[in-house]
């Protein structure tokens, strides 16, 4: 029987579908509770401390990464927990028509990020583990690339949809959220069920703890000492850290800027025109910045690319600070601002994926990676939080104008990283 299970698939049978599969939990707890929240009537500043604290699964996920890489397979982590994110997002379902919906679904959102996170650990290992380096590199825009297709079906399509039975149900919005995760659940269900027979069984997919003689502890510890001895830690933290800082505060505040009425300073757009503005537009160009940005790596790699992709991921902030000026009416103009932000980043954030990628090579990748993801989410997570009340401070003019001060921190760190010239970039052997 185990002669017989294929210890490779061509990747494109499993990456699409594995990392739509990642990308659904994450965008639901991060993004769509930010839209259903603000449409249930909760404030600006409560909706980004309560989501941003959702983060904290993915900030500390390294303190547990060590056991997912010492007992069980990757393949066996991913496709248990896509089961129970399967069953949480029913969950929300159920529980969104009911008095207590917000402190209900929060923690239902709890225990799906916590699901999701350890199901992130699990599946980025199983991609390092399954693909050679130059193929990481080249697929990173494809893993990207549907990652982002999730992120539209549930920011963009299951947006819409939400919007559209909003409208025909006379303003039930609770039974409107309430049918749109009852639908994404099915749909996630069903890659599960794709997965678990796809997936393939790569031999170096072995848990790391073998005998008795390696203590649980002991091989715990090990893996964090040997993460935390890497030359220049410092600057990796630092970079982990602070390349990302004005996104975190911009991304939280996005879908209430674009929700929020014209004389609170928002742009008052309806639930299903923010599904096609941010949810469509704005993600399909995120990926083609992400696709891009995975293509001319593999060409060049990564040292070569940097510093385009760090002007790329911060100049374009500068759109909501136009949007926040002007208050344009035109939806096509605003597609066009919010599709140049988003393309930028989606080109920018190549360069964050493959630094990760680059300096958890080594013993202990797995665990190495979800350590850098780990930081990665706390970047994300500490601004998050106090961005919503900076704003209703503020308000959105101000906001945005200090998010493009933010991106300051975003230049520093670059340049204090040090990068092989030849990693990503296919070698001449290769490429025969």
């Amino acid at each position: 029987m185990e002669a017989s299970k294929p210890t490779s698939r061509n990747p494109w049978a499993w990456i699409p579908t594995l990392y739509f599969a990642q990308g659904i939990p994450y965008v639901v707890v991060m993004t769509v509770s930010v839209i259903m929240y603000k449409r249930l009537g909760i404030s600006n500043a409560d909706i980004a401390l309560y989501t941003s604290w959702l983060y904290l699964p993915w900030v500390i996920k390294p303190l547990w990464s060590p056991f997912v890489d010492m007992f069980k397979t990757k393949r066996f982590w991913v496709v248990t927990l896509q089961s129970v994110i399967g069953v949480a997002l029913a969950l929300v379902a159920f529980a969104l028509p009911l008095p207590s919906f917000f402190q209900l679904t929060i923690a239902v959102f709890w225990l799906m990020a916590f699901a999701s996170a350890t199901h992130d650990i699990a599946a980025d290992g199983f991609y390092m583990l399954s693909l050679e380096q130059h193929q990481q590199a080249a697929f990173s825009g494809v893993r990207s690339t549907f990652y982002r297709v999730a992120m539209i079906t549930g920011q963009g399509i299951l947006v819409v949809i939400a919007g559209t039975i909003e409208t025909s149900s006379e303003g039930n919005i609770p039974l409107a959220w309430a049918v749109t995760f009852a639908i994404l659940s099915a749909l996630f269900l069903l890659f599960f069920g794709y997965h678990k027979f796809m997936l393939p069984y790569p031999a170096s997919d072995q848990p790391t703890l073998r005998t008795a003689s390696h203590g649980v502890v002991q091989e715990f510890l090990r893996t964090f000492a040997l993460f935390f001895k890497k030359k220049d830690v410092l600057v990796i933290l630092a970079f982990l850290l602070f390349y990302r800082f004005a996104e975190a505060q911009l991304i939280k505040l996005v879908q209430p800027f674009l929700l929020d009425p014209r004389d609170q300073g928002g742009l008052g757009l309806t639930t299903s025109e923010v599904g096609l503005v941010y949810g469509t537009v704005g993600v399909i160009s995120l990926t083609l910045g992400g696709l891009l940005g995975g293509y001319v790596v593999s060409k060049k790699g990564l040292k070569f690319w940097l510093w385009i992709m760090v002007l790329s991921i911060h100049i374009p902030d500068a759109a909501f600070v136009y949007l926040s000026q002007v208050q344009p009416d035109n939806f096509l103009l605003i597609s066009i601002a919010v599709g140049l932000e988003q393309f930028g980043y989606g080109f920018g954030f190549t360069a964050y994926m493959l630094y990760m990628i680059m300096i958890s090579e080594g013993e202990h990748k797995t665990a190495h990676y979800a350590i850098c993801t780990g930081f990665m989410a706390l970047g994300m997570m500490l601004p998050g939080m106090f961005s919503g009340m900076l704003q209703e401070m503020v308000g959105y003019k101000s906001f945005f104008l200090w998010v493009v001060i933010s991106t300051i921190p975003g230049y520093i760190v670059p340049a204090l990283v040090k990068i092989d010239p030849q990693f990503a970039r296919k070698s001449e052997a290769e490429k025969k």
